[in-house]
């Protein structure tokens, strides 16, 4: 690549060809966190919980997960989200609302050692799950 003094169009033309090759460029460009994740692009989504699952974690760690597998009230989609910190599963529970995030894996997936969750619940019944837990607020009946 020529670097004298009528080489801009050249340089213009291999950066460009260049920025393919950039793994963050390339995903924005083509627009695929909008096109293929659950979410659609949002960082928040409410969903209605369709029922409690519990998960094994993969080697080389060993426990129990708690997760919940819920709705996307948006698109229909379902998505399994973790219930994260000590007894917060219990304040959960079916047909209920829910917000869920993103977990905060590399590269958009998953946490550590849990298979397929790429999500954490947020709040329920629009009560946030760790003010539940320390017992500071109550969830709402429905």
């Amino acid at each position: 690549m020529g670097n004298g003094e009528f080489a801009g169009r050249n340089m213009r033309r291999m950066r460009k060809k260049h920025r393919w090759l950039s793994k963050r460029w390339k995903r924005r460009a083509l627009k695929l966190k909008s096109r293929h994740d659950p979410l659609e692009g949002a960082p928040q989504a409410r969903a209605i919980v369709l029922e409690k699952i519990v998960l094994e974690q993969k080697q080389p760690h060993s426990g129990l997960i708690k997760c919940v597998k819920c709705q996307l009230i948006k698109n229909g989609k379902v998505v399994s989200a973790h219930a994260v910190r000590d007894k917060a599963i219990t304040f959960i529970d079916e047909h209920d609302e829910v917000v869920i995030a993103g977990l905060g894996g590399s590269q958009r997936g998953q946490m550590g050692s849990m298979p397929g969750v790429r999500y954490k619940v947020v709040s329920v019944n629009n009560v946030d799950l760790q003010m539940l837990r320390k017992g500071k607020k109550e969830k709402a009946k429905r």
